[in-house]
């Protein structure tokens, strides 16, 4: 889905253009609706539901047993062990379908993922767009991605090699802290543009604009 208008795209690529007039420095921004699409975190918790289903199963049969009865209106009658394992591996598909089926709805599906792997996903995948969209594609490789992931509510800011030998990371918490802080609200341009500002400045103070500099990368916004 697309999370800014032209308007929201124009302020963001007038702010990387405002910010880069002061350094030699490139930044590059992405938006993405999603870091990943954790699949197998849906498959963790149905199949450990499942087997959670089953366990309780074998260890209180009775229940489960009289309420099928119920359901197919028996008398009742002794289970052979292939109708108690047929039970057991019916229940266990039966959650484990249930519980996938529920994470079709995408805010309970996020709502289970643990939030260690939402940022280890986002990591992962920023480092992967900086590889692709700003790494060592300047010639000072001075090119700094600003990533920020949506539907995680999770974004990072990467170095190329130049800066990150001058820049410590820590540096870039308040530009962190000052788009997050505009993102929270819902005004997502507008924290972005903050975000950019703030690199722009650590990047004009350690990376000025040089009279031959040229723009090495594209200022707009890339959605993903």
């Amino acid at each position: 889905m697309a999370w800014l208008d032209e308007a929201g795209h124009r302020l963001i690529s007038e702010a990387v253009t405002d910010a880069e007039a002061q350094t030699s420095g490139e930044i590059v921004t992405v938006l993405a609706d999603r870091s990943d699409g954790y699949t197998d975190v849906a498959l963790l918790w149905a199949a450990g539901a499942a087997f959670t289903m089953m366990s309780i199963f074998a260890a209180f049969p009775l229940p489960f047993l009289q309420l099928w009865d119920r359901l197919i209106g028996g008398w009742g009658h002794e289970w052979t062990t292939g109708e108690l394992a047929s039970m057991v591996i019916g229940l266990g598909l039966v959650t484990f379908l249930v519980v996938m089926l529920l994470q079709q709805w995408e805010p309970l599906k996020f709502a289970l993922v643990p939030g260690p792997t939402r940022t280890a996903r986002v990591h992962a995948q920023a480092v992967r767009q900086f590889k692709v969209g700003a790494q060592a594609r300047t010639t000072g490789h001075t090119g700094v991605l600003i990533y920020l992931s949506m539907r995680e509510h999770r974004a990072e800011i990467i170095a190329d090699e130049s800066i990150a030998a001058k820049v410590p990371a820590e540096v870039w918490g308040e530009a962190m802290g000052d788009m997050l802080a505009e993102i929270r609200k819902g005004c997502v341009a507008e924290g972005l543009s903050v975000g950019i500002r703030d690199v722009g400045f650590v990047l004009a103070e350690h990376f000025p604009r040089g009279s031959e500099d040229v723009n090495e990368l594209p200022d707009r916004l890339i959605e993903v």
